[in-house]
C-alpha cells in the first residue's frame, strides 16, 4: 500500500479529487490549510501575503495505482508556475480498522 499526500492550491482541489476518483481511488481526506513555499511572497494592495490557501488531499492506494494517481493529479493541477503543489508517496506497512479492531496489510 502507498500513502499519497497531495498539496495543491485550494481552487484546484475539487478537480484533483474528481480526477483521482476517476482512476479508481476510493476514499480521500481533504484538509484545508495555509502554506508557504520557498518562493517570494506576492504583494496585494501594498501588503505582503504571508500564506497561500492550500489543501492537503490524502489517500491510501494499492502500489499499482501510484502512476495513474500521479498522472491524474498532474493533468489537472499543473500550470507550470511555482506554487502548483507537491505530491508525496510513502509506504504503508500495515493498517488498523478501528471499528473492527482488525489489523490489515491490505486495503479493505
Amino acid at each position: 500500500m502507498k500513502r499519497i499526500e497531495i498539496i495543491v492550491q485550494s481552487e484546484v482541489s475539487k478537480q484533483v479529487i474528481r480526477a483521482i476518483r476517476k482512476v479508481g481511488v476510493g476514499g480521500v481526506t481533504l484538509t484545508q490549510s495555509l502554506g508557504q513555499g520557498a518562493g517570494e511572497r506576492p504583494e496585494i494592495g501594498g501588503r505582503q501575503i504571508e500564506f497561500n490557501s492550500t489543501d492537503v488531499i490524502v489517500t491510501v492506494i494499492h502500489d499499482s495505482m501510484v502512476d495513474s494517481v500521479v498522472s491524474a493529479v498532474m493533468g489537472v493541477a499543473h500550470t507550470g508556475e511555482k506554487g502548483d503543489g507537491k505530491i508525496f508517496v510513502s509506504k504503508i506497512e500495515e493498517s488498523y480498522d478501528i471499528s473492527t479492531k482488525e489489523k490489515s496489510t491490505e486495503l479493505i
